[in-house]
């Protein structure tokens, strides 16, 4: 019963990445191209697919309906694209609002990075995820300096310590599992009230980002 309890409780922070992905994509969309806005919101879908697939898996797998490997085994990749998408497109918003092409020629080389020949090893993943967060938190830090927003900076610091730290758990089986529910919920959820304040801060103002964004 505990088990199952903490597979919904997994969903948690998988909602709350959404709740704040969605306020950047409608604080953010009038300071992007199309094609800028295009990679960052599916980036950001992608890794809320990512964690929602995961979630239903371990709530599949501990209610005895079935252990629907594919789930699970598509998280990482999945969540590791949707960060680089994802930070693809806030590096082309300070970059560019006005190329509309700029951003696809960047991003293809990119995806062949990430589609090698036949390969079991991780690393791949790992070393692009954590470039990934490192950008597009490094980004949402940016805007935070210049709303002078100190405790939604300090959020995101939060934020990107714990994302990497439930990287390192994710992988490690020999961790209780509420210990990275825990941590996975406190990353997620400082993130969350980070782009609240920032938000509330104007961050959907249409100058709101001026002289920071081109």
């Amino acid at each position: 019963m505990l088990n199952i309890l903490m597979a919904i409780v997994d969903y948690i922070p998988v909602g709350m990445f959404l709740v704040a992905s969605i306020i950047l994509q409608k604080s953010l969309y009038n300071k992007m191209s199309k094609g800028t806005f295009a990679l960052f919101s599916s980036g950001t879908i992608f890794v809320f697919v990512a964690g929602f697939l995961k979630a239903t898996h371990k709530l599949l797998y501990y209610a005895s309906v079935c252990d629907f490997t594919p789930l699970k085994e598509s998280f990482f990749p999945m969540q590791t694209i949707g960060f680089v998408l994802a930070a693809i497109g806030m590096v082309m918003m300070f970059v560019s609002k006005s190329g509309e092409h700029i951003e696809f020629a960047f991003v293809l080389p990119v995806l062949a990075f990430i589609a090698p020949a036949p390969y079991k090893g991780t690393m791949i993943f790992v070393v692009l995820m954590v470039l990934g967060v490192l950008v597009l938190d490094g980004s949402l830090f940016r805007i935070a300096m210049h709303q002078k927003a100190t405790m939604a900076c300090i959020l995101i610091v939060v934020a990107f310590i714990f994302t990497l730290c439930m990287g390192y758990l994710a992988s490690n089986e020999s961790i209780d599992d509420w210990i990275k529910e825990i941590v996975n919920t406190i990353g997620q959820g400082s993130l969350l009230v980070a782009v609240i304040m920032m938000k509330n801060k104007g961050l959907g103002n249409n100058d709101s980002l001026k002289g920071l964004v081109k």
